[in-house]
């Protein structure tokens, strides 16, 4: 495979934003479900994320799709998913339009 440059952070959240909580209709970036981004020099990322509960349905589908749309980052290296549950997730981690279409 040819390194077509450097992955940005930029690059990675966008491709989260397609990602969409199935339940709510809204991308996991929105809703506050991503921690943490760091990508290496060979363009492999992890990703830090939680879901909004531990008993969350949908937890599968949310991280296969969050796998898929990383690896088809071009010159994507590894992708590593950590989910974490600390801390916890809440309605004030949403960024504040999503808080808002709550009424939050």
């Amino acid at each position: 495979m040819v390194k077509m440059g450097k992955i940005t952070i930029r690059d990675v959240v966008n491709a989260l934003k397609k990602c969409v909580d199935p339940e709510l209709g809204i991308n996991i970036v929105d809703i506050g479900l991503i921690y943490w981004i760091d990508i290496s020099e060979n363009n492999d990322i992890t990703v830090k994320m939680t879901m909004t509960s531990p008993m969350c349905p949908v937890t599968t589908v949310i991280l296969a799709d969050v796998q898929l749309r990383l690896e088809e980052l071009e010159g994507v290296g590894k992708v590593s998913i950590d989910l974490v549950w600390d801390p916890m997730w809440s309605p004030d981690m949403m960024n504040k339009d999503t808080r808002a279409s709550f009424g939050v």
